[in-house]
């Protein structure tokens, strides 16, 4: 994860390693609602505070307050939420954002009716655009609203302006809502419905929105926590209620509680245990009880430590305790922080903490710290004590029979890294654990979505350590589940829809005391492969034949299209006048040379980076940017095999409305396709797609001159990219048009040759008459003059 700048006090970023996982969740405990003490307890201190941090509580600190101009009566923060640089409230029913880098308050736009939650969450295996995106998405909706009347609200732009959000299962009339959240793990939108004691997720796309998960049992109101890491991991929680979801929803666990070496209860409510407040992070989960307890267990196995305090995961294996002390004549709290090691704290039943004083969360691997905020007598704003706890020597204590973790090494070049699968593309990954001697622990690879992310695994001994001890390797191939062949097409997601998943390494049924072992986790996401790229093939360009000049082309070049071969509005009507086009040579380089008497189609090339992959063999479109129609295609609709009438620009086009138009994967629909049911109404259309199962060329009117291109990858299974580029070429060898009809120049052609053909036979008949002698005679005496005047010219010289 990386560190977020509202958690860390040098606000550094980037990186994936345990002290950067602990910077997520700082944020967590900074807007923290610190309710501190149980109903039945009145003290002074025991109310509502909001504290916000940038430096870890480092500084004094105010509660953090609304701007008065944006107060309708008391402030009532009912839910928060970090997206981004951001930090979203929702206060008094409406949502709020707090930009800290800024020190701005903004309302959200587009929400009308009253809500009491936002849900969303954050991404930080990297930089990558698509991990940014996760925290754009943001749902806000009133828990407990019967859904028929509801109204749920969806933005894709960090809260700023929702748009209401319409849900297929928003019909069901006697259910009601417990949340809403984009289950990134899982690349679909879980809606949670509740009737009558029951509750069970529905889901938005295939193949899960044919059915619902399996229902549980909802006592209370439950409130959810999405664990970082988007796994696919759910806590649910209320005082005599938790419970565990390992994949986003579809399966739903009470949370087994486990009082001592012989004391096991099947839920919360069997142990009679009241919850205060519940924390986790990508490892751990831990539970502040109102009986002065602190349960830790790995997500599934739940282990009695007595500690009063309300907590916060920051890493793997700590909590941080934060205690928040007032101050008899300022309205500021001070806060005591204490950093715990949680395995020491598991052991050690002597450690208490005022419940109503302090408040956990995880700083480092295996440390606790406890804050407690100290009231100052004559300032308003409040300090806060920390206590860090390292108990490392309580583990090897024998009075705790726990048992040692088997596993001294697990570890993977690929752990809180992004990676990316492409369409048709494979991805291969290795991990490897040693195991203590005497021990055989299993390893297992899982991933969070396999409905679009299939796996295989090989799981084989590598070799020894230099301490004897045996190596063990697992070798990990991922590629989309469609194209493992080993599923039912109805398991899978739809292959034109991009996804995600994460891909886990643990060891199975993993002693609680491995806290300082954590899984192995990257994120895959299912899409484009921002690296890809095509390039148009120049075999010979214009400049290497000499049909240019790439100094002048260079020169600020200039050319004119004639009116009546292009269009402004690319629908092939002629212009009203000429066009002068600037040639960008810095762009497209020197055109590439095509003879206009020869049927042509670009050969493109696929790149990854600066590397040839293969030539493209997909289906592609053609797009004259200037508005060029001087050319068609050598096939048509019939010729094509058409089943159905195939796409064409002009239709794009007028489907656009004239707003942006694009020809792409998203709207391609292939007239080969069984499933197009748009008739074949004009078969001798020309057929505009190129590529693909056809051998479609373009063929050039009688003219020449330089053609600017853009060409669009159509083909929806290539790539999830949208592959497009521009080039241009030069076509030539095109003569002059004749400015006479070839049916006239015939008959002028006849006509002259019939002329010869008499003069021929008349001219030599003529010439023995006597007009003819006379003629003959001025011709000879012109001669003769001629001859003489030519001679004395010659003398003379």
């Amino acid at each position: 994860m990386e560190q977020h700048p509202a958690a860390v006090e040098d606000g550094g970023g980037g990186g994936g390693g345990g002290a950067s996982n602990q910077m997520l969740v700082l944020m967590l405990v900074a807007v923290a609602s610190l309710r501190l003490c149980s109903l039945a307890s009145a003290q002074p201190l025991c109310r509502q505070q909001l504290f916000f941090t940038t430096n870890n509580f480092e500084s004094s600190l105010l509660p953090l307050s609304i701007p008065t101009s944006m107060q309708v009566g008391i402030p009532e923060v009912t839910s928060a939420h970090f997206a981004g640089s951001l930090l979203l409230l929702v206060v008094n029913k409406r949502v709020y954002i707090y930009n800290y880098r800024a020190n701005s308050w903004t309302a959200s736009r587009g929400v009308y009716h009253p809500v009491s939650h936002i849900s969303g969450d954050n991404c930080c295996y990297s930089r990558h655009p698509f991990c940014l995106d996760v925290s754009n998405f943001v749902f806000a909706y009133l828990r407990g609203d019967q859904l028929s009347k509801t109204n749920i609200y969806f933005s894709d732009r960090w809260a700023y302006i929702f748009e209401e959000y319409a849900s297929v299962t928003q019909a069901e009339i006697l259910r009601s809502l417990g949340g809403i959240f984009y289950l990134h793990s899982l690349s679909q939108v879980g809606l949670l419905v509740i009737e009558q004691g029951q509750a069970k997720f529905g889901y938005s796309d295939h193949p899960l929105n044919s059915s619902f998960g399996l229902p549980f049992d909802y006592n209370g109101t439950l409130d959810v926590l999405i664990v970082p890491g988007q796994k696919g991991i759910l806590i649910f929680w209320f005082e005599k209620s938790l419970l565990v979801s390992r994949n986003s929803g579809q399966l739903v666990f009470p949370v087994q509680v486990q009082e001592g070496p012989g004391t096991l209860y099947s839920s919360v409510l069997d142990a009679g245990i009241t919850i205060h407040s519940v924390a986790a992070n990508e490892n751990g989960l831990a539970v502040l009880t109102r009986e002065d307890s602190l349960y830790y267990g790995s997500l599934g196995i739940l282990t009695s430590v007595i500690v009063k305090a309300a907590l916060m995961f920051t890493d793997l294996g700590i909590l941080e305790i934060l205690t928040p002390l007032p101050d008899s004549e300022f309205p500021a709290f001070d806060f005591q922080k204490c950093s715990v090691n949680i395995q020491a704290v598991l052991m050690d039943p002597q450690l208490h903490i005022d419940l109503c004083k302090a408040a956990l969360m995880f700083t480092d691997l295996g440390i606790l710290e406890i804050l407690t905020p100290l009231p100052d007598s004559e300032f308003p704003a409040f300090d806060f004590q920390k206590c860090s706890v390292n108990i490392q020597a309580v583990l090897m204590d024998p009075q705790l029979h726990i048992d040692l973790c088997k596993v001294e090494v697990l570890q993977g070049t690929f752990d809180n890294k992004m990676y990316t699968i492409d369409m048709n593309s494979k991805l291969e990954l290795a991990a490897e654990m040693i195991p203590r001697p005497g021990t055989t622990p299993v390893p297992f690879a899982m991933v969070s979505n396999p409905h679009s992310l299939g796996l295989h695994v090989y799981n084989f001994e590598d070799g020894y350590t230099y301490d004897g001890n045996t190596r063990h390797r697992l070798n990990i191939s991922l590629k989309q589940q469609h194209h493992w062949g080993r599923a039912d097409t109805n398991f899978t997601s739809s292959i034109k829809r991009p996804t995600f998943s994460t891909i886990t390494v643990d060891i199975a049924n993993k002693e609680i005391s491995c806290v300082d072992l954590k899984p192995l986790t990257a994120l895959i996401s299912i899409g484009c492969d921002l690296k890809k790229k095509i390039v148009v093939q120049k075999e010979i360009s214009a400049c290497y034949a000499g049909n240019l000049d790439p100094v002048v082309l260079q020169d600020n070049y200039s050319y004119v299209i004639e009116k009546e071969a292009y269009d402004p509005n690319l629908q092939g009507q002629k212009a009203a006048q000429d066009l002068v086009v600037h040639y960008p040579y810095e762009k497209l380089g020197c055109p590439l040379l095509v003879p206009y008497d020869t049927p042509w189609k670009p050969v493109l090339e696929l790149w990854q980076g600066d590397k040839f992959q293969e030539v493209v063999k997909a289906e592609y479109v053609l797009l004259e940017v200037n508005g060029l129609f001087t050319y068609t295609y050598s096939l048509t609709a019939r010729t094509a095999h058409c089943n159905s009438q195939p796409q064409n620009w002009t239709t794009i086009i007028r489907d656009s409305q004239g707003m942006f138009f694009a020809w792409d994967r998203e709207n391609y629909v292939s007239c080969h396709d069984p499933n197009n049911n748009n008739p074949l109404q004009w078969p001798n259309v020309p057929y505009q797609i190129l590529g693909g199962p056809t051998e479609n060329k373009i063929i050039f009117d009688q003219r020449n001159g330089i053609y600017v291109f853009i060409i669009y990858i159509v083909d929806p299974y290539y790539s999830y990219c949208h592959l497009t580029t521009t080039f241009s070429i030069y076509v030539y060898g095109a003569f002059p048009l004749h400015m006479l009809k070839p049916e006239i120049t015939i008959t002028l052609i006849m006509i002259t040759i019939l002329l010869s053909v008499w003069l021929a036979y008349m001219i030599p008949k003529w010439l023995h008459t006597e007009q003819g002698n006379r003629f003959k005679g001025y011709w000879v005496s012109l001669c003769n003059r001629c001859r003489k005047s030519c001679a004395c010219f010659q003398f003379r010289r």
